[in-house]
């Protein structure tokens, strides 16, 4: 697998190893964490190129929310959402945080000795706890979202402009 991938490729490649380790299916981590990205890169270790991919979304989500949690540094669109934020959902975001920073810990873990059976396992676990994950983080966008709307509608009765 030392050339670049094209999409069947990779989905053969894929299925391969999702049979040898137990994985979810290809159309389901592709839902979630775009993996058909990996057809543009040229790979020997597939598993770990997955396990990466699904941790950039893991990431995003985690800077995502210390952006909540430690405002400080927060730009103004994170300040002006958090001011609106109650105590549930500032307890939701630390038990996201606090999951998605062990997925985190784990996958530098991983990047430091690299094992394919392991990235396989991190794999699974990661996927069925991102199901859960995504859901709450469904609900915290939600109120977000709404916030923002009432935001905004009060911003427009105020304009005279």
């Amino acid at each position: 697998m030392a050339e670049k991938m094209n999409l069947d490729i990779l989905k053969k490649e894929y299925k391969l190893v999702k049979k040898k380790y137990n994985l979810p299916e290809f159309s389901k981590l592709n839902e979630d964490f775009d993996i058909e990205k990996l057809q543009e890169k040229e790979t020997d270790l597939l598993v770990r190129e997955l396990r990466r991919i699904i941790v950039e979304k893991n990431v995003i989500y985690l800077r995502f929310v210390e952006m909540f949690l430690n405002p400080s540094q927060a730009p103004m669109f994170f300040l002006s959402l958090a001011k609106n934020m109650s105590s549930n959902d500032s307890k939701m975001l630390e038990e996201l945080y606090v999951h998605l920073g062990k997925y985190e810990i784990l996958s530098l873990e991983l990047d430091n000795i690299y094992n394919e059976a392991k990235e396989a396992e991190f794999i699974k676990k990661f996927y069925v706890g991102w199901q859960e994950t995504k859901t709450k983080l469904a609900e915290l966008l939600k109120k977000l979202k709404d916030s923002w709307d009432k935001k905004s509608e009060k911003r427009d009765k105020g304009y005279l402009g």
